[in-house]
């Protein structure tokens, strides 16, 4: 046992594989000890809020106050108020409005500001436009007061008795906020998604509940395929027979097929995750039962199981004594690769709306499938769903890696 595990740790592929699947598990395990948010908690009033560091506005006026005099200051707050395609918009309205294009420079911050404001008509119809784009143009201008002034901003509180307002302060454009200064900030390192929820925090768990239903889908599949396949390849026969012609029957059907149709028949509420797993695992058996068989027939004529049988040991004590430790590595290949289909699977049944039900707990398939219902693909929410599909891609990469490494320290034609 011990040279066994020092080949298969000599394996540069198992090790990457390894190292990257454990790393996973260790970020699943430790992160919500240190992160203790609900998963599902709704956190924004809106969709898709983009990754950053957030800071509560009403804290940080009460803040100690720094001046901090930053030659980009200026350029970076207007910058991310008016966007190029800002620009180019209103260069758009601009020449409607009949000002000559060569004269229209959208570089020209200061100037492009002021033909717009001494143009700009919001009640202005022109032919063609849409009431999206008139309500653009009104929000743009909305934004664009003051863009270029130097003046500080006015905090002003109620007064209780005459009800005026009363000036308590300014807020300069050079003043800054030391951010660890501020009592309430929350860091969202991938926003939110389209329910206002931390996408980080949600895919830490997804990836655990994904990584559950891959063990107990991989179990099962395992079991079922590693049972069959030894009693149709020792016994052989009509046990043979027979079980070979329930395996061709479900490997008529495709699996996903079969996955559809159960799930559908389930119901959304009965749908739990580990109800979920428990499906793909009696679905998922097949080609472990047809490749153990294979290997159990190779086995069952050799000097040391005809010893056994003249010996006089039953089929249960040869099965499990001279023939299952000859294929156990084999086996062990097959359950890493069942994990990954698992994964894969329950991720294709989300997507397609048949996964667990949304109400208990997140799985990669499910975020998935609420990205795409919410077209954060079409949007540009890349957030939303590309640390998805990184996370399923290293998960079923580093099993990939692992079963290559095992497979060529373990099969002899592979084996250097």
């Amino acid at each position: 046992m011990k040279h066994t595990i020092q080949q298969v740790f000599h394996s540069g592929k198992f090790v990457v594989g390894f190292s990257i699947f454990v790393a996973i598990l260790l970020i699943v395990i430790v992160y919500p000890l240190i992160i203790t948010y609900p998963p599902l908690e709704i956190i924004g009033q809106g969709t898709f809020f983009p990754p950053g560091i957030y800071v509560n506005v009403y804290d940080s006026i009460g803040s100690t106050q720094h001046t901090l005099m930053l030659d980009d200051a200026a350029a970076n707050r207007i910058a991310s108020k008016l966007s190029n395609d800002d620009r180019l918009a209103m260069k758009d309205w601009l020449v409607v409005a009949g000002i000559p294009e060569n004269e229209i420079d959208i570089d020209n911050t200061k100037v492009l500001l002021d033909q717009w404001e001494k143009n700009y008509d919001p009640a202005q119809k022109i032919a063609g436009m849409t009431n999206a784009k008139r309500n653009y143009f009104i929000r743009l201008n909305n934004s664009l007061k003051g863009l270029l002034s130097t003046e500080g901003v006015s905090i002003a509180v109620k007064n209780a008795e005459t009800g005026v307002l009363e000036e308590t302060g300014v807020v300069a454009q050079s003043d800054y906020v030391n951010i660890n200064q501020v009592p309430n900030v929350r860091m969202l390192p991938l926003g939110t998604d389209n329910f206002g929820r931390d996408v980080l925090t949600e895919l830490v768990k997804a990836t655990g509940v994904s990584l559950q239903i891959g063990f107990v889908a991989g179990i099962i599949a395992t079991l079922i395929g590693l049972t069959l396949g030894l009693l149709a390849g020792y016994i052989g026969g009509l046990v043979d027979d027979g079980i070979m012609f329930i395996t061709n029957l479900f490997t008529v059907i495709p699996p996903i097929v079969l996955l559809m149709l159960i799930s559908f028949s389930i119901g959304q509420e009965q749908r739990g995750a580990f109800t979920i797993a428990v499906v793909i695992g009696f679905t998922s058996w097949v080609w472990t039962a047809r490749a153990v068989r294979a290997q159990v027939v190779s086995l069952r004529n050799r000097d040391h199981v005809n010893l056994s049988k003249l010996s006089g040991h039953s089929i249960v004590h040869i099965i499990l004594t001279d023939i299952l430790p000859y294929i156990a590595s084999y086996v062990v290949m097959a359950f890493i690769l069942q994990i990954s289909s698992g994964i894969l699977a329950e991720a294709g049944l989300s997507i397609l709306g048949l996964g667990p039900k949304t109400t208990e707990v997140p799985t990669l398939g499910l975020m998935m499938n609420w990205a795409m219902i919410y077209q954060a693909q079409i949007l540009g929410k890349w957030w939303a769903y590309f640390p998805v599909i990184i996370t399923i891609a290293l998960i079923t990469f580093s099993m990939n890696l692992m079963n290559t490494g095992l497979d060529q320290i373990f099969n002899p034609a592979l084996r250097e």
